[in-house]
């Protein structure tokens, strides 16, 4: 019998959309292993005769968790309207699916069932083509280099207009990052992405200041332009983060707000004034909205039309001047869905390929519908890392429910751009939550270059470094020092990220059971295919029924006949 309370489909949505103008992806869901078949049926909405003629085609599951099998089928129809139904068949019942409805027979009127009205380009889910095929290194500019291969250590503190003062911890600078692009690019990296650069007060620039131009501690806007230049002549592209959330309390605007009260002409600016307006001491709350309680960033009102006009300006002035390539977007959930709208469309105009990425901590799909961002932060990705390859308290089959999850929650697009990661400034270096097992470390490393998405990896975690709290998960770049055998792993890992069977190709689960830590998966495109079995064990496991490839495995290590062990991994590249 079907087990009709697990079956969903949702029209318009990542279970209906189309990659491209000529095609459909189309996906349902239904109990694990209750259906022996799934098969799309689909017509043209507006063919001008009767009855309508259906097409069949076969659905395949493309991942599975412990309840679900996600039943999937990309197709080209060879028309731009679509309608179109389901039929079900189990071991002892058949039966057609549409408008959220069994039945045993279709309706005679096509519009009762299932429609994709319109295959519209605008409405196509996908990310920037380059964008596909990065892989990111995120820089904490204060902490990263100052010379090539160096970073001085000593802060400074400089004085800015009005009376506030700008503040650095170890040294670091935007032309340390411009000398030192060799070196990322020689990892595998084609993209860095820079924590706050603008004008801000304390050391990691979240507390902005001045949005139009670069922090005093780390350069000069004429040293951002070379750094670009010199980036992009390199093959590089540039993502800068911008905070439209918060700003600081040296902000124009707030101080305005604090000297003239109500009547500032910047009041509405900020969220929850109560007047007058005071910065509180240590350990009393603020009188206004803030980012956190953190009094020095207070809350702007995104929905104002001025404040919006404004920043509106500082997304366009860093993209037509300075050419960025992106922007991640902090703190982007707790702003005006509005203000992100305007954001795309200013973006978009000046460089349709910069790329949007917003800091969302959860799932996003209501931000990720083509209208405000292209990615997010996956956090979530960095979690399942977490509790399968460092700490080990799930097996192989939980994880594979939570990868599988990830995979389905968005279409193939947008799945394909979200920014993956397992280190961020924000939390504890992954290395360091391995308990230092590199072999662990590795594994998570390895996932993370071959998984659908776009890898991130947070400066000086090739070399090991570690931290549980701040400042050490920012500590200062370890030039000269830190652990060079990990570096080279990294490039060897960052190579799979660029093979198209990766950047490109569909994604198979071989293994994941209940009882073992061990994950197979491959990823194909036409000829070419990566296999990669991942061993979370403390010791090492036998494979089991895998199929492996016939050629030897491109990366040897850690493989044994038969079991998977050692180091803990096996590569296969065909």
């Amino acid at each position: 019998m079907i087990h009709r309370e697990a079956v969903l489909h949702i029209p318009l949505s990542q279970y209906a959309y189309a990659p491209c103008e000529a095609q459909l992806t189309i996906r349902l869901r239904a109990a694990r292993g209750n259906l022996t078949s799934c098969t799309l049926h689909y017509g043209n909405r507006y063919q001008e005769s009767n009855p309508i003629h259906y097409t069949p085609v076969s659905m395949e599951v493309a991942a599975f968790d412990e309840l679900f099998d996600y039943f999937e089928i990309r197709f080209a129809p060879g028309f731009t309207r679509v309608c179109y139904y389901f039929e079900l068949v189990s071991a002892d019942e058949t039966l057609l699916y549409f408008a959220d409805l069994f039945m045993p027979d279709l309706p005679p009127d096509r519009t009762d069932i299932y429609q994709y009205p319109y295959m519209r380009r605008e409405e196509i889910s996908d990310v920037p083509a380059w964008f596909r095929e990065a892989v990111v290194y995120n820089i904490f500019p204060d902490s990263f280099a100052d010379e090539k291969g160096t970073l001085c250590g000593n802060g400074q503190e400089i004085p800015l207009k009005g009376g506030a003062v700008s503040k650095s911890k170890r040294g670091g600078t935007l032309r340390g990052i411009t000398e030192n692009l060799a070196y990322i690019k020689n990892l595998g990296f084609n993209c860095i992405y820079l924590n706050p650069i603008f004008t801000a007060g304390e050391y990691h620039k979240y507390d902005l200041i001045d949005y139009f131009h670069i922090d005093p501690c780390f350069g000069t806007d004429a040293d951002f332009a070379e750094l670009v230049n010199t980036a992009h002549g390199m093959g590089l592209r540039v993502i800068i983060d911008g905070v439209f959330n918060h700003c600081g309390y040296r902000f124009f605007a707030f101080e305005d707000v604090i000297k003239n009260g109500r009547n500032s002409q910047y009041a509405d600016w900020f969220y929850g004034l109560e007047f007058p307006v005071k910065i509180p001491e240590k350990g009393e709350r603020p009188n206004y909205k803030c980012f956190a309680y953190e009094p020095k960033m207070p809350k702007l009102n995104t929905s104002n039309p001025a404040a919006r006009d404004y920043f509106m300006e500082v997304c366009r002035h860093w993209i037509r001047e300075y050419r960025i390539d992106g922007w991640r977007l902090d703190v982007a959930n707790e702003v005006d869905r509005e203000f992100w709208r305007a954001f795309r469309r200013a973006a978009k105009a000046e460089n349709p390929d910069c790329v949007l990425i917003a800091e969302i901590w959860e799932s996003s799909e209501s931000w990720l519908r083509g209208d405000m961002f292209d990615s997010t932060m996956n956090y979530n990705f960095r979690k399942h890392c977490l509790d399968f390859f460092a700490l080990g308290v799930t097996n192989a089959a939980f994880f594979n429910a939570r990868t599988a999850q990830m995979l389905m929650r968005y279409p193939a697009g947008i799945v394909s751009g979200q920014l993956n990661l397992l280190d961020s400034h924000d939390v504890s270096r992954f290395l360091s939550l391995c308990g230092g097992d590199e072999r662990r470390y590795k594994l998570a490393v390895l996932f993370l270059a071959v998984f659908p998405g776009v890898p991130s990896i947070f400066y000086g975690d090739e070399l090991g470094v570690t931290g549980m709290e701040e400042p050490e998960i920012r500590q200062p770049m370890p030039w000269g020092g830190g652990n060079n055998n990990l570096a080279e792993f990294f490039t060897q890992a960052l190579k799979l990220r660029r093979n198209p069977a990766v950047t490109h190709g569909d994604y198979k689960v071989l293994r994941a059971e209940e009882g073992d830590g061990v994950y197979a998966f491959r990823r194909t495109n036409g000829s070419r295919s990566i296999t990669l079995l991942l061993n979370a064990e403390k010791a090492s496991a036998p494979l089991g029924g895998i199929t492996l490839p016939a050629e030897s495995p491109d990366w040897a290590q850690g493989w044994e006949l038969g079991r998977i062990g050692g180091l803990g991994y096996a590569v296969w590249v065909q």
